[in-house]
C-alpha cells in the first residue's frame, strides 16, 4: 500500500433493507488531500462517508486507516471527527465551551485548551465571538464553530458531510473558499460529500462521481470536466449536449445525420457511441458556414453569457454564448474536432 494513503476502502459492499446501497467500493484517499463525493442522492456517498468515519459497518470489505484495518473500530476511537448538515451545536453552551468541549472530554489542561481553542476561532474568523451564545449566531457563524470544534483536536481526517446545504448562496459560495483555505492551513485531509457539482468543482483536489453503489469516476477536477468517463458523469457535471452517434473509424464520428473529425481512437468499427459537446463549445455562425444549420427556438440572459437553445437535425441544441440571437432566426453550428467528447455507451444503453 503506498505510504501516502491515509484511508483505505476495498470491496466495501453495503445492503440496507434487502437493497444493495454500496457495491463493491474500492478507494484510496492520500494523505492532506480535500477529496469530494459527488453524486445525486441515494447514490451512496454518504453512506461511503459513514464507513469511513465508522458509523455503518460493511456487509464486506475492508477499512484501513493509515494501513491499519479498523473494521469494527467506534467513531471515537478513530483519528476522524464529522461536520454534519446539522452542526449539533450544544444551544446551552457559547461558542468557547462548545469549541473546548472535545478537549474536556479529553481531560486535556485548561491551559492547554484555552491555548488550542483560541487558535482554532482565530482560523475559522470567529475571535470576539467566544461568549456569544449559539442562539444568536447566523447560520454561516454555527457552521464555523461545528468546523472549530471538529477541528480544535487536530484529527488525522475531517469528514464533512454536506456542511452548507443550509446557507445561502452567496454565504456557501465564501464558505467554500474559506474550507479550502483551512484544510490547506491545517493540512488535514477533507472528505466532503455534496450533489452540488460547483461546490466540488472549486474546492477539491480529487473528485469521486458516484451512481447507484458505485464509483463511476475518479480525477481532478479538470479531469472531471474535461475527459468524462460516461454520459452520467457528462451530464452531472456541468451542462452538456448529448447525443447519439456512430464511429466509423479513429477520429471520425458520424452524428445528427453528418460526419465530423474528432480526436478519438480505440472504438469498435460502427459503434454506437454518446457524443458529448459542451454548450460553450458550439459556436454560431451564420446559415451555410458551420457543421450544422438550425432555427434559434429561445434565448434567455444568464448574466455572464446568453443560453441559446436550436433546433437542429432532430435535437434540440443548448448554446452558451457572450452574443444574443434572436428566437426564429436561423443560424450555422461550428464545433472544433478536439471540443467533440466521444464515449462508450453505458451497459443499461447497450
Amino acid at each position: 500500500m503506498n505510504e501516502n494513503v491515509l484511508v483505505s476502502l476495498r470491496g466495501i459492499t453495503v445492503d440496507f433493507d434487502g437493497d444493495r446501497v454500496l457495491n463493491g467500493i474500492d478507494l484510496d484517499i492520500n494523505d492532506k488531500e480535500f477529496v469530494t463525493f459527488l453524486g445525486p442522492s441515494g447514490c451512496g456517498k454518504t453512506t461511503t462517508l459513514r464507513i469511513i468515519g465508522g458509523f455503518v459497518e460493511p456487509n464486506e470489505g475492508d477499512v484501513f486507516f493509515d494501513g491499519k484495518r479498523i473494521n469494527g473500530v467506534p467513531p471515537y476511537k478513530r483519528q476522524v471527527n464529522t461536520v454534519f448538515q446539522r452542526y449539533a451545536l450544544f444551544p446551552h453552551l457559547n461558542v468557547y465551551e462548545n469549541v473546548e468541549f472535545g478537549l474536556k472530554i479529553k481531560k486535556i489542561p485548561e491551559s492547554q485548551r484555552r491555548s488550542m481553542v483560541k487558535e482554532m476561532l482565530e482560523l475559522v474568523g470567529l475571535q470576539g465571538f467566544e461568549r456569544r451564545k449559539i442562539g444568536q449566531m447566523s447560520g454561516g457563524q454555527q457552521q464555523r464553530v461545528a468546523i472549530a470544534r471538529a477541528l480544535v483536536n487536530r484529527p488525522r481526517l475531517l469528514l464533512l458531510d454536506e456542511p452548507l446545504g443550509a446557507l445561502d448562496l452567496k454565504l456557501r459560495k465564501e464558505m467554500q473558499v474559506e474550507l479550502k483555505r483551512i484544510q490547506k492551513s491545517l493540512e488535514i485531509t477533507f472528505i466532503y460529500v455534496t450533489h452540488d457539482q460547483e461546490e466540488a468543482l472549486t474546492m477539491s483536489d480529487r473528485v469521486l462521481v458516484m451512481k447507484d453503489g458505485a464509483i463511476q469516476q475518479t480525477g481532478t477536477p479538470q479531469d472531471i470536466y474535461n475527459e468524462p468517463a460516461n454520459a452520467f458523469v457528462a451530464d452531472f457535471i456541468g451542462e452538456s449536449n448529448i447525443v447519439d452517434g456512430v464511429m466509423h473509424a479513429d477520429c471520425q464520428v458520424e452524428f445528427a445525420g453528418r460526419m465530423f473529425e474528432c480526436v478519438d481512437v480505440g472504438f469498435g468499427h460502427m459503434e454506437r457511441v454518446d457524443v458529448v459537446l459542451r454548450p460553450e463549445d458550439i459556436k454560431i455562425c451564420p446559415e451555410g458556414e458551420g457543421q450544422l444549420d438550425g432555427v434559434v427556438e429561445s434565448v434567455i440572459f444568464k448574466g455572464v453569457h446568453y443560453e441559446i437553445m436550436v433546433d437542429a437535425c432532430g435535437y434540440h441544441w443548448k448554446i452558451h454564448s457572450t452574443l444574443s440571437e434572436e428566437p426564429g432566426t436561423r443560424i450555422g453550428m461550428q464545433v472544433a474536432p478536439f471540443d467533440i467528447h466521444i464515449m462508450h455507451k453505458m451497459e443499461d444503453e447497450r
